[in-house]
């Protein structure tokens, strides 16, 4: 699969090409650069753009990268090929340049992102494919480019943190009729494989009628999870309900991962997927998993938990999630287009 990176809009004397090991910190240092200019804050995650480049992460990404005419990183894209139908998109193009840079190089890069992208629906058979990216908000300067390349803002999500303190109980919580447990693993360290289905059936039937749903089938939802440098599977727990009539099934799930040292050298956890089935909710189950690893943040001495929540949830999930005590320390938008080939 051979794409190219043909465009008028690199000034002279700079080059596009694949990225590799080499670039691994400058593109890191890139995209905190981003985040800092938007948000105020923002540490290089090295683990992570190693994992997009060249670890697992990158088999199912093409990607390409600018560096000027010094060899300095300076602009970043990739297309990542997340389900049927659906292409995760990001630009990044350092704060510092000058708008009449950055501006035909964003014009340029979206347009790699989405012939990029045809390659990857012509592969699974369709004739388009819904490329969705993200910005911060408040973020002028990508709104405008995303504006331009023809994308439509469609939603916002709070992004929230919870401290973990002396105060709160390691613990685990219980409830009636609900055993909430680990994913069982074998001796080899392997999860079992009805536990690890079972999360992923929870989750797809949990978010059905959620915005912007779609079916990301098993092997998808396992890969995709297992690039996060955080993964691991004791931080995933399933939530068994059992009925009167002696039946268990499956009423809930959480994935969980562990992210890196912050300022005071402290590891964290986030919340990357909760979801309760429908026909379990009203027994406390999404409190009892938020509680759980609430509970396992504190017996590893970690000192937040962070989640996402669309801040237009049709359970209002951010009301739970205020009164457990996250509070909300940015905003990110979605962008999406639809696009055929």
């Amino acid at each position: 699969m051979n794409l190219q990176f043909q465009t008028p809009g690199l000034p002279p004397g700079w080059t596009a090409r694949d990225p590799d090991e080499r670039d691994i910190a400058p593109l890191a240092w890139l995209r905190a650069a981003v985040t800092r200019a938007a948000t105020g804050s923002g540490t290089p995650d090295v683990s992570t753009v190693m994992s997009e480049i060249t670890d697992v992460g990158s088999w199912t990404r093409r990607q390409v990268a600018v560096f000027d005419r010094s060899g300095a990183a300076r602009a970043w894209a990739a297309v990542h090929d997340r389900a049927a139908g659906r292409t995760l998109t990001h630009v990044t193009i350092d704060p510092a340049l000058e708008v009449d840079i950055a501006d035909p190089l964003a014009a340029s890069l979206f347009s790699w992102c989405e012939k990029a992208s045809g390659r990857f629906a012509s592969l699974r058979g369709r004739d388009g494919t819904q490329l969705d990216t993200g910005s911060y908000e408040g973020d002028a300067r990508q709104r405008r480019w995303l504006q331009a390349a023809g994308f439509e803002r469609t939603r916002r999500w709070l992004q929230m943190s919870r401290p973990v303190t002396s105060a709160d109980d390691d613990t685990f919580p219980e409830l009636p009729n609900v055993d909430i447990r680990r994913v069982r693993r074998r001796p080899n360290g392997n999860p079992v494989a009805v536990d690890v289905q079972a999360v992923h059936w929870v989750l797809e039937e949990s978010f059905e009628d959620h915005f912007n749903a779609y079916r990301e089938s098993f092997p998808e939802f396992i890969l995709r999870l297992q690039e996060d440098p955080g993964h691991t599977w004791d931080h995933w727990w399933l939530a068994i309900v059992h009925h009167e009539d002696g039946t268990e099934i499956p009423g809930g799930a959480i994935v969980a991962t562990m992210t890196r040292p912050d300022d005071s050298d402290a590891y964290g956890s986030y919340v990357d997927y909760i979801g309760v089935h429908r026909d379990a909710r009203g027994r406390g189950i999404a409190k009892g998993l938020l509680n759980t690893v609430i509970a396992d943040a504190a017996s590893r001495g970690r000192n937040r938990v962070g989640l996402e929540v669309d801040d237009s949830s049709p359970t209002g999930a951010d009301g739970l999630y205020r009164a457990l005590g996250w509070e909300t320390s940015y905003v990110t938008e979605s962008w999406h287009r639809d696009v055929t080939f």
